[in-house]
């Protein structure tokens, strides 16, 4: 698992940098996550890196055990007492914090970075590229019950990436992309017109 280790720090730490060389309207835009801004995606990001497990169990209580009504209440609540610079600071300094997610593993750590730093990339029109390699290990990673979790309508079409030796699913539609582009695909994200090709690609993009 040292490669998935190190691969979960360095995606930390190019987030880091990335995130402190942004200007700060550049906070309070839009994200690919609905009704984020970049602001509460990185205070998302950094959540497990702040919370102690007793204060994420009344996190859990307050919201009835619902996880995603929790996670968006704390984004939002850390968004608004955290400074900018706070908030990259935790990411740096906790590149590598042994943190998983339950059931995924490192793995599953390095997916959560990946996807939401692209969830801020994207939206802002950056021309960030997530090495490949970390991308290999996100991909290779994907189970059917993480496509379930995030509900994406994959029926009847075939990812494939145009970087990448990667396909996924079946059917008569083929949607291309960049293998971080189908990532978002696969976890319902709406793209930018022009990041994907294919068929079934309007279903996928924002108009």
């Amino acid at each position: 698992m040292t490669d998935v280790q190190e691969a979960v720090a360095a995606e930390r730490r190019d987030l880091a940098d990335l995130l402190a060389g942004l200007p700060d309207e550049d906070w309070d835009s839009p994200s690919l996550c609905n009704g984020w801004r970049v602001r509460e995606v990185v205070a998302h990001l950094t959540m497990p890196f702040r919370y102690s497990i007793a204060r994420f169990l009344l996190g859990m209580v307050r919201a009835r055990g619902d996880f995603h009504k929790m996670a968006d209440r704390a984004a939002r609540q850390d968004a608004e007492k955290l400074t900018a610079d706070e908030l990259v600071a935790v990411l740096r300094a906790n590149a590598h914090h042994p943190w998983k997610p339950p059931g995924g593993g490192l793995v599953g750590a390095l997916s959560h970075d990946v996807i939401h730093g692209l969830d801020i990339t994207v939206a802002l029109g950056l021309d960030r590229r997530v090495p490949l390699d970390r991308l290999q290990l996100v991909l290779d990673g994907i189970k059917p019950k993480n496509v379930r979790f995030f509900g994406a309508d994959l029926q009847d079409v075939v990812l494939r990436a145009d970087d990448l030796d990667w396909s996924l699913g079946s059917g008569q539609q083929e949607l291309s992309g960049s293998a971080q582009d189908l990532l978002l695909v696969l976890c319902g994200r709406k793209l930018p017109p022009g990041r994907v090709s294919g068929a079934p690609s309007s279903r996928f993009t924002t108009a």
